[in-house]
C-alpha cells in the first residue's frame, strides 16, 4: 500500500523515483528530466529555507518568464512547505504592488531582469534570484523537516484573479484539491507515460494546473509552447505536427483562431488524441471544424472557475452539434458536487434557471487575507442543516438539462470571461477611474463582439489611444477595453445610479 500523500510535490517524488531521466519538460531552452526536476528542486528549496521563513503561511511568488525554471520554483516552495504563487512576468507595477500589499510574501523568486523591474516599488519582500538559489547543496534533513509538517488541507498555491474592489483576490487552493483532481484526469482520459502534452496556458491560469501536474502523475511530457507561436497558426501546427503533441487543453480563443485560419485542413495532425479546452464559452462553429479535420480526437469541454481547482465540471462531446447549439458543460468531477439554486435558494428543477454552486475536495480554502469577501463566496449549503457543509458560489447562471447535463448561461454579475482571463468589470472600473480626465466610469461587456466598451464621463478631451496606455500601468493587457466611449454626463436611474441599461441600448445594442 502506498504512503498517502499530503503534499502535492509528492507527485514529484514518485514520478521521480517510476521515470527517472525520461524528459518531463521541454521548452525554447531546454529540457528536464524527473529525477533531474527533483534534484535542482529540492537544491532550490533549501536555498529558499535558507534565506527565508517558509511554512503554509508564508507564500513565495515566483515571477519569472514562463519555463522549466518556474516549475522548479514552484516545486521548491511545496518542498520548503510553503504555497507558491505564480506571476505574469509582464504585471503591471501598481498591480504587483497591491498584490504583494494582500499576499505579505516570505520571498520573491525571479532573476536579475525581473529584480530591476520591481526595484521601483521598494518592496519590503525578500527577493532572491532563481540562478542563486538552484546552486545550493541540498539539505535533506530541512526538506524532510517541512514535509513531516505539512497537511493535505495546506495551502498548496495561491492564484490572484481580478477583484471588484481593485484589489486583486488570492484564490487558494490545498494539496488535497489538486492530489483528487489528477486522480480524477488521469482515471478518466487517455493520458499516460507516452503522451506529449502541448502547454498553452500561462503559470498564473489555472489550466497549467493539468498541464503541469499531469505529467508528474501520468509519465507524460509536457512541451511548453513559445507563446509567439499562437500568434500565427500555421507555425503552431508546424510545431504540434513535429512535436509528436497527442493532448492539448487550451482556452477556446485559441482553437478558434486556428479554426478561423484554415489551418487544420492543410497540416495532419495523426498523434493528437485528446483536445480539451475551458476558460469561455467554445462555439460550435469552430469546434464542428476541429472536430470535421480530426474526427478521431476526443473532445472535452471542461468548466471550472480557479475557485474549483480548475475544473468542476466536463463534458465529453459525444455527439453532432449544430453551430447554433450550446456545448454542455456536463456533470461534476469526482469528488465534487453540483447545486443549482435559485434565488429563494431552493434546488431547481430540471430546466430551470439558477446559480451553480459547487462544494467538494477542489473547492478553495477562500481567498488569502480577504476574511470578508471568502464569508460571501463561500457559504453553508442552505439544502443542509445538519453540519457544516461548504460551497461556492459561482455567479454562473445555470439550468440541468433531461439528460442530466449542465448547461451555462452566463454570469449572474460582471464578472466575465474574456480571452480565457477571467476579469470583474469592476476592477477595471477602479483602475479606469484613476487616469486623469476620467470623471466617472462605467465598463460594460458587448458579448456579441466580445469587447470590453469603456464609457467616461468627461468634460475635457480625451485621447483613446493616450488613456489606453496610462491604464495599462493599472491593469493586465487583456483588461484594456477595445472601445472607449466618452461622455459629457451618465445618464443615472431614479435611484441615482448609471444607467447601465440605458447606456447598453445607446451605445451597444443601438
Amino acid at each position: 500500500m502506498e504512503p498517502l500523500m499530503q503534499s502535492a510535490v509528492c507527485l514529484l517524488d514518485r514520478a521521480a523515483e517510476k521515470f527517472k531521466d525520461k524528459t518531463v519538460f521541454e521548452d525554447k531552452d531546454g529540457k528536464i528530466s524527473f529525477e533531474e526536476l527533483r534534484v535542482k528542486s529540492r537544491q532550490t528549496a533549501s536555498g529558499l529555507m535558507q534565506n527565508v521563513m517558509t511554512g503554509r503561511k508564508s507564500p513565495v511568488i515566483v515571477y519569472l518568464p514562463k519555463s522549466i525554471n518556474s516549475i522548479i520554483s514552484f516545486m521548491a516552495s511545496l518542498y520548503s512547505a510553503s504555497p507558491y504563487v505564480p506571476i505574469d512576468y509582464a504585471i503591471p507595477l501598481a498591480r504587483m504592488e497591491r498584490t504583494v500589499e494582500n499576499l505579505n510574501p516570505t520571498a520573491i523568486i525571479t532573476d536579475e531582469t525581473g529584480r530591476d523591474t520591481l526595484a521601483p516599488l521598494n518592496l519590503n519582500t525578500k527577493i532572491l534570484i532563481f540562478d542563486d538559489l538552484v546552486k545550493h547543496t541540498i539539505d535533506d534533513k530541512s526538506i524532510e523537516h517541512a514535509q513531516n509538517n505539512v497537511c493535505d488541507l495546506d495551502p498548496a498555491y495561491i492564484m490572484y484573479t481580478s477583484g471588484s474592489t481593485g484589489v486583486p483576490k488570492g484564490v487558494t487552493i490545498s494539496n488535497r484539491g489538486v492530489l483528487d483532481y489528477i486522480e480524477w484526469i488521469a482515471d478518466t482520459f487517455p493520458v499516460d507515460s507516452n503522451s506529449i502534452i502541448g502547454m498553452q496556458s500561462a503559470f498564473h491560469f489555472d489550466n497549467s494546473v493539468f498541464d503541469m501536474y499531469t505529467a508528474f502523475y501520468t509519465g507524460a511530457k509536457t512541451m511548453i509552447i513559445p507563446e509567439i507561436l499562437f500568434m500565427y497558426p500555421e507555425k503552431l501546427m508546424d510545431y504540434m505536427l513535429e512535436s509528436k503533441i497527442s493532448c492539448i487543453f487550451w482556452v477556446p480563443t485559441v482553437m478558434i483562431s486556428v479554426a478561423n485560419g484554415g489551418v487544420l485542413e492543410k497540416t495532419p495532425l495523426p498523434d493528437l488524441k485528446l483536445i480539451m479546452f475551458a476558460g469561455e464559452v467554445m462555439p460550435n462553429t469552430q469546434l464542428n471544424i476541429w472536430r470535421k479535420n480530426l474526427p478521431d480526437c476526443m473532445y472535452v469541454n471542461m468548466y471550472g472557475p480557479t475557485e474549483a481547482t480548475d475544473i468542476a465540471t466536463y463534458y465529453i462531446v459525444d455527439r453532432e452539434f449544430e453551430n447554433h447549439e450550446t456545448l454542455p458543460i456536463g456533470k461534476v468531477c469526482a469528488n465534487m458536487r453540483a447545486l443549482i439554486l435559485n434565488d429563494e435558494n431552493q434546488q431547481c428543477k430540471t430546466g430551470e434557471q439558477g446559480e451553480l454552486c459547487i462544494s467538494g475536495t477542489g473547492i478553495a480554502l477562500g481567498y488569502w487575507n480577504a476574511p470578508d469577501i471568502t464569508e460571501k463566496a463561500f457559504v453553508q449549503n442552505p439544502l443542509n442543516s445538519k453540519y457544516h457543509d461548504r460551497i461556492y458560489r459561482t455567479g454562473d447562471l445555470v439550468y440541468e438539462n433531461e439528460e442530466g447535463n449542465i448547461i451555462f448561461i452566463g454570469r449572474k454579475d460582471s464578472q466575465i470571461k474574456l480571452r480565457g482571463n477571467r476579469i470583474e468589470l469592476g476592477d477595471l472600473e477602479s483602475a479606469a477611474a484613476t487616469v486623469d480626465g476620467a470623471d466617472s466610469v462605467c465598463a460594460l461587456f458587448d458579448a456579441d463582439r466580445q469587447k470590453i466598451v469603456l464609457f467616461i464621463e468627461t468634460s475635457v478631451e480625451i485621447n483613446a489611444r493616450k488613456f489606453k496606455t496610462e491604464l495599462k500601468k493599472y491593469v493586465p493587457a487583456y483588461m484594456v477595453p477595445s472601445r472607449i466611449v466618452t461622455i459629457n454626463k451618465f445618464p443615472h436611474t431614479p435611484s441615482g445610479k448609471i444607467d447601465r441599461v440605458g447606456l447598453r441600448k445607446e451605445y451597444i445594442e443601438g
